[in-house]
Order: C-alpha cells, then sequence, then structure tokens
C-alpha cells in the first residue's frame, strides 16, 4: 500500500486522520524513542495511520489514534480494567474488552512466588498493565509496574464498574484533569479508576456519591469543557 504524505506531526494532534496518513517520519528523530498506541502501526522509518480517529500525543513520547469505538485493541503499556473469568495453574485469564482474551501469569504480582498465589473468584475486577500485545496471540497483564512493584494494580474492591468508550476513558485520563473530575474532586470524596479499554470503577463510603459520580461521568460525556464544569456544579448544588 502506498503511503499518502500529509503534514507533519505536531499539526496533526488532535486532527482527524485516515488509514494510510503519515504522522512521523523516523529518519527524522535521531534523540528520542517513540512509543505507538492503538491505531498506528510502523513501517521501515514510516509511521502511518491503521485506523480512523484523532491524533493523540502524551509527554513524553506516547502516540495513538483515539477512536470512541467500544472496541478495544490492546497495546503494550495500556492501564486496564479487567474482569477473572477462568483460572488455571499457571495464569487467570482476563476479559479486558479485547479481541482475545488476556492472560495474567500468577507469579506477575510483587513478591510473587509459587507459595504465595492469589486466589481470585470468577468475576473479581483488576486493575492491570498490558505488558505484551502482539497481534495474533492472546495479550498478557500483569499486576505491577516497570520496576516490579505492585504500585496501583490489583483486585478492586466494592464500588461500582460501568463501560463507556475509550474515547472516553482517555478523556478521563487526560492531563490536565478533565472538568468533570476536576470539579468533583473539590467537593467530594471518592476512588476512580480509568482503564483504557473503556471501564471505569468508582467507590466512595457513601452510595450515592458512586451513583453522582458514575451517571455524572457518563451524562456530560458529549459536553465541551465549559457544558461540564457547569452541569457538574449544579448537580452539586443540588445535593447541599
Amino acid at each position: 500500500m502506498e503511503l499518502k504524505p500529509s503534514m507533519p506531526s505536531s499539526s496533526l494532534i488532535d486532527q482527524q486522520v485516515f488509514p494510510g496518513d503519515v504522522v512521523l517520519d523516523l529518519s527524522k528523530i535521531t534523540s528520542q524513542t517513540i512509543k505507538l498506541g492503538g491505531g498506528l502501526r510502523q513501517d521501515g522509518d514510516v509511521i502511518s495511520v491503521m485506523k480512523a480517529g484523532v491524533l493523540k500525543f502524551s509527554k513524553p513520547n506516547k502516540y495513538w489514534v483515539e477512536t470512541s469505538h467500544k472496541r478495544y485493541v490492546p497495546s503494550a503499556g495500556d492501564n486496564v480494567l479487567g474482569i477473572v473469568v477462568d483460572a488455571r495453574s499457571d495464569n487467570f485469564f482476563v476479559d479486558i474488552k479485547g479481541p482475545t482474551l488476556a492472560f495474567l501469569p500468577v507469579l506477575a504480582f510483587e513478591g510473587g512466588t509459587r507459595r504465595n498465589i492469589p486466589k481470585f473468584e470468577m468475576g473479581t475486577l483488576l486493575y492491570v498493565r498490558v505488558v505484551k500485545a502482539d497481534t495474533g496471540m492472546n495479550p498478557e497483564l500483569s499486576c505491577m509496574d516497570a520496576s516490579g512493584k505492585a504500585a496501583e494494580y490489583g483486585p478492586l474492591k466494592d464500588g461500582f464498574m460501568f463501560e463507556t468508550s475509550t474515547g472516553l476513558s482517555r478523556t478521563l485520563l487526560s492531563s490536565p484533569t478533565c472538568p468533570v473530575l476536576e470539579t468533583l474532586g473539590k467537593k467530594i470524596a471518592f476512588e476512580i479508576a480509568v482503564g483504557l479499554n473503556g471501564r471505569v470503577w468508582v467507590n466512595s463510603s457513601t452510595p450515592s456519591i458512586v451513583v453522582l459520580v458514575s451517571n455524572t461521568i457518563i451524562q456530560t460525556a458529549s459536553m465541551s469543557p465549559t457544558q461540564q464544569k457547569i452541569r457538574v456544579e449544579s448537580l452539586l448544588q443540588k445535593m447541599q
């Protein structure tokens, strides 16, 4: 396939891109390692688009194509919310909303040994990291960060999990903090875990706050940042 020329990548960030668009020429980048997320592929020195969407960039060096699809395409380095669906002697099998089940080795936990293998019931919700996502193979997961520490990974207890689009998940994880979470966080106390696979977990000591936060995220998904802030402040006033 002949690659279509396009504007420099800096001009394409946050712009609509289409399959075949060239977003990076690695021959012109000598001092930085580039990380590729979903929707992009490398052909020699050329990085091109595989699926239509909006080109995104996060510091220091990751590019991906964001779509509003509910289907998730696993990518190494992604943090996701997975549901345990089966357990074997060496692995847990986990649903991460991808084309295939992912596997979580029983030793992929901080200090993991055969003597202290975790026991998860079917349906347990986990916050995990994708470590391998090769085409045609089941993605591999881990409950450790790159340094081997548990960090924030592991089972998510209590709370409420809901599914949304992968695009909304990335918005919730964006920096600076999205208006919805920023405004809510100034007034009420809650925990939240967002997976790049379009799953969101919310927890609080008060069930009504869990419902408020979850519904607010869903209801404001299509609003502009200004509209989101106004809507959240209005909802919070009604609680008082």
